[in-house]
């Protein structure tokens, strides 16, 4: 069944936010019998012990989750993961929340350009930032910031302390004729 690909992309595609029985359905163009037909047989694809995933629907929306037998290994991954030094995505990601909070998660993909999800996951479990609270905006998205140990992790007293960042952008007033190049003919 070439919907079952689909649906997997977009589970994909939407992550942690899952979708709805009636967005799928409106994405796909298809009736709620076939969407139904489609997700029990992706349902029981993901059953399989060799997969590492199961399709759930968590607060009407679909997901797709880990399975709870494998959470050993993730903790573990994590748990790695913590002793290491923080990655370059990472670092971007706690500047973007340190210059910025509280803000949230889509605002730090707009601002990153891509998804922020595991990074942020990462930076709530090594204790950098946390949630401060729901924002007023349709969805009422969780809100991030910078804690104590992120500031004793710089060696910072204060959020003042961050370096400024300057955002002088040079007025080239003069107009560069692209078709003429600075090397003419004789």
């Amino acid at each position: 069944m070439e919907y079952i690909g689909i649906i997997e992309g977009i589970l994909y595609v939407v992550g942690d936010e899952g979708i709805s029985f009636d967005k799928l359905k409106e994405v796909l163009e298809i009736d709620e019998k076939k969407l139904n037909e489609v997700l029990n047989i992706l349902k029981k694809t993901y059953e399989n012990e060799v997969r590492g995933f199961r399709l759930e629907l968590l607060g009407n929306k679909y997901k797709l989750v880990t399975k709870k037998e494998h959470s050993k290994y993730y903790e573990k991954l994590i748990e790695t993961n913590k002793k290491e030094t923080l990655t370059q995505s990472a670092l971007e990601t706690l500047a973007v929340i340190a210059y910025n909070s509280p803000i949230t998660r889509s605002q730090i993909d707009e601002i990153r350009g891509v998804d922020s999800v595991y990074q942020i996951k990462r930076l709530l479990y090594r204790n950098l930032i946390k949630e401060v609270g729901k924002s007023d905006l349709p969805g009422k998205p969780m809100l991030y910031s910078v804690t104590d140990e992120f500031l004793d992790y710089l060696g910072l007293k204060s959020l003042d302390e961050l370096p400024k960042i300057c955002l002088d952008i040079e007025d080239d007033s003069e107009e560069t004729n692209l078709y003429e190049s600075k090397y003419k003919e004789n």
